[in-house]
C-alpha cells in the first residue's frame, strides 16, 4: 500500500518538474524552434498539460464510480503513457502540444484516482500517514526530475552538438513509474467502498479481510465494513430526501442529481462560504508562484544572472531538494500545529522572498556579471521560497480544504477545490513567460503581492479547522445544525445496521488466531 501511494505521488511529482529542464536544452530548442523561445507559445507549450489535467479531474469522478477506482487508474495510466510516447517521439512542436495535453488528461485523473483508492483501501489508522507519504513522494519526484535533467543535459555535450537523447530520455523515464503503477494495479483488489456501492457486499468483506489479514467475522473487519455501508446508505438517503423525483437509477436522473448537488454548493449560504474558502485557498496556493518556479526555474535563474544552462539546471536541482527536505517536518508535525499559523507564516515568508528577489533584480539586472554575489543571493531566496512552500501551502492547503465540508457534499466540494487548483495552475503556467518578458522584476512583485494577500486571506477569513468536530465546524460557518442533521441521520443508520453495538468496548472481541492462543 505504501509503495502504491508513493508511485502515484512520484509519477505526479516527476511529471510536474521534468519539463522545466527540458525547455532550456539546446537540442530541444533546435527541434521546437520559436515554440520553445517565444514567451506566449512557450507558455502554451508548458501549460497545455495543466489544461488537460483540469479536464481529466472533471472526468474522474464519473469514471471512478462507473469503471471502479482500479480500472480508472489503469485507464489513466494508458492515457498517460500514450501522451508520454507522443512527446518522446516528437519531431515538431505540434507533437509536444498534443502529447502534453494527453499526458495531462492522464495525470489529472491519477492525481484524484490514486489518493481516492488509497484512502478507501488503507486501514483508517494509517490513512493520514499515506497522505503524508504521497506528499513526500510528490516533492521527491520533483527533485528527481530536476537532477535527471541536470545529468542528461550532458549527453552529447551542452552546446550545439547536444544529442536529442538529452531531452528525450528524461521525458521517456516518465513511463517507468507509470508502467509499474499500471501493472501493479492489475494485482490489487477493487476498492471495498466501490464494491459496497455496487451491492457486492461479500466481495467487499473479502477484500477487507485480506487487506487486514484477519477473518471476515473479525470485529475489526465487521466494524470497517459497516462503517462503509453506513456511509453509502447515508449518501443514498440524503439524496432521496433532497431529490425524491430522481431516484429511478437512470442515467438522466443520476446526472441531474450530480448537477443539483453541485448547485447546492453555491445556492446554500453556508456551503457557498466553504466553496469560496476551498476555491480561493487553491487560487492563492497557485498564485504564490510556486509552479512558475517549478516550470520555468532555469529561465528564472538565467534572469538572476546565472550563465550557462548547466549552472541553471544545478540551481534548479537545489530547488527540488529544498522543497523535499522542507516537506518532511511538515508531514510529521502538521497535526501538532494549527493550519492557520502554518499557512500564514508560509505565505508571508514567500512574499518576503519574492520582494527581496524583486529588489535585487531591479537594482542589478543590467550588471549581474559584475555582481555575482547578488545573483547567488537572489537564488538563495528562491530556494528559501521553495522551502517555505514545502512546509506550508504544499501539504496544508489540501488538508484545510478537506476538513471544511459536511459529510453529504464532501466529495463534490473537494472536486471543486481540485478543479480550481488545476485551472489556476494552467493560467500561471501560461502567463509566466510573458510576465518575465514584459514585467521583469515586476513578476516577483506580482507573485509576492498575491502571496501576501493569501496570508491575509487565511488570517482574516479562514477559520482554524484543526481538531474541530463536524458540529463545531457548523458553528464556525453559521450552518445552524447542518452537520448535526447529517450526524443524526448517520447515527440512526449505524443503529439500524448494527454498527452501534460495537461502540461499547465490552462488545468487541477481536479474533485471535489459533496459534496465538495460550
Amino acid at each position: 500500500m505504501a509503495v502504491f501511494a508513493s508511485l502515484g505521488g512520484l509519477l505526479y511529482g516527476y511529471n510536474q518538474g521534468v519539463f522545466s529542464g527540458v525547455l532550456g536544452m539546446n537540442n530541444f530548442i533546435k527541434h521546437m524552434g520559436k515554440d520553445a523561445t517565444d514567451p506566449s507559445l512557450k507558455g502554451w507549450l508548458v501549460s497545455i498539460l495543466e489544461l488537460g489535467a483540469w479536464f481529466g479531474v472533471l472526468c474522474t469522478g464519473y469514471l471512478a464510480d462507473k469503471l471502479s477506482r482500479k480500472y480508472t487508474i489503469l485507464f489513466a495510466v494508458v492515457v498517460f503513457c500514450i501522451g508520454v510516447i507522443v512527446q518522446t517521439a516528437a519531431m515538431h512542436a505540434s507533437s509536444i502540444f498534443g502529447g502534453r495535453f494527453i499526458t495531462g488528461l492522464g495525470v489529472g485523473s491519477l492525481s484524484m484516482a490514486v489518493p481516492l483508492y488509497n484512502a478507501e483501501l488503507a486501514p483508517p489508522e494509517v490513512r493520514g500517514s499515506l497522505v503524508a507519504l504521497q506528499q513526500l513522494a510528490i516533492t521527491f519526484g520533483i527533485a528527481i526530475s530536476f537532477w535527471i535533467d541536470y545529468g542528461t543535459n550532458y549527453i552529447g555535450g551542452t552546446g550545439d552538438g547536444q544529442h536529442e537523447a538529452a531531452w528525450r530520455v528524461p521525458l521517456a523515464l516518465q513511463l517507468v513509474p507509470a508502467i509499474i503503477l499500471g501493472c501493479g494495479i492489475l494485482f490489487m483488489p477493487f476498492s471495498p467502498r466501490w464494491l459496497v456501492n455496487q451491492g457486492r457486499d461479500e466481495e467487499a468483506l473479502t477484500v477487507l479481510s485480506n487487506a487486514r489479514r484477519v477473518p471476515k467475522d473479525s470485529d475489526l473487519v465487521q466494524i470497517e465494513f459497516l462503517e462503509i455501508k453506513a456511509q453509502y446508505i447515508f449518501e443514498k438517503e440524503t439524496a432521496a430526501e433532497k431529490f425524491p423525483q430522481y431516484q429511478d437509477g437512470g442515467w438522466v436522473s443520476n446526472f441531474k442529481l450530480g448537477v443539483f448537488d453541485y448547485t447546492s454548493l453555491i445556492t446554500t449560504r453556508t456551503l457557498l462560504v466553504r466553496t469560496a474558502i476551498g476555491t480561493l485557498t487553491m487560487f492563492f496556493q497557485q498564485w504564490t508562484g510556486v509552479n512558475a518556479i517549478l516550470y520555468y526555474a532555469p529561465s528564472i535563474f538565467t534572469s538572476l544572472g546565472l550563465t550557462g544552462n548547466t549552472v541553471n539546471l544545478l540551481a534548479t536541482g537545489v530547488v527540488g531538494i529544498a522543497m523535499f527536505l522542507a516537506t518532511i517536518p511538515a508531514v510529521i508535525w502538521v497535526d501538532n500545529a494549527g493550519r492557520k499559523p502554518i499557512l500564514v507564516s508560509g505565505a508571508f515568508i514567500m512574499a518576503g522572498c519574492h520582494v527581496i528577489v524583486a529588489v535585487l533584480t531591479a537594482v542589478y539586472h543590467d550588471t549581474w556579471p559584475e555582481h555575482q554575489n547578488a545573483g547567488w543571493a537572489a537564488c538563495a531566496f528562491v530556494w528559501i521560497f521553495a522551502m517555505a512552500f514545502g512546509y506550508s501551502w504544499g501539504p496544508c492547503s489540501w488538508i484545510l480544504v478537506a476538513e471544511i465540508w459536511p459529510l453529504s457534499v464532501r466529495g463534490k466540494g473537494l472536486s471543486i477545490a481540485a478543479s480550481s487548483n488545476w485551472m489556476n495552475n494552467f493560467i500561471v503556467g501560461q502567463v509566466t513567460p510573458t510576465m518575465q518578458a514584459h514585467l521583469g522584476f515586476g513578476t516577483f512583485v506580482f507573485f509576492g503581492a498575491f502571496s501576501f494577500l493569501g496570508g491575509l486571506f487565511i488570517l482574516f477569513f479562514v477559520p482554524e479547522t484543526k481538531g474541530l468536530t463536524l458540529e463545531e465546524m457548523d458553528d464556525v460557518f453559521g450552518a445552524h445544525g447542518f452537520a448535526i442533521r447529517d450526524q443524526a441521520r448517520h447515527d440512526a443508520i449505524s443503529k439500524r445496521i448494527g454498527l452501534d453495538t460495537y461502540d461499547d468496548p465490552s462488545e468487541i472481541h477481536e479474533h485471535v488466531p489459533a496459534d496465538e492462543k495460550a
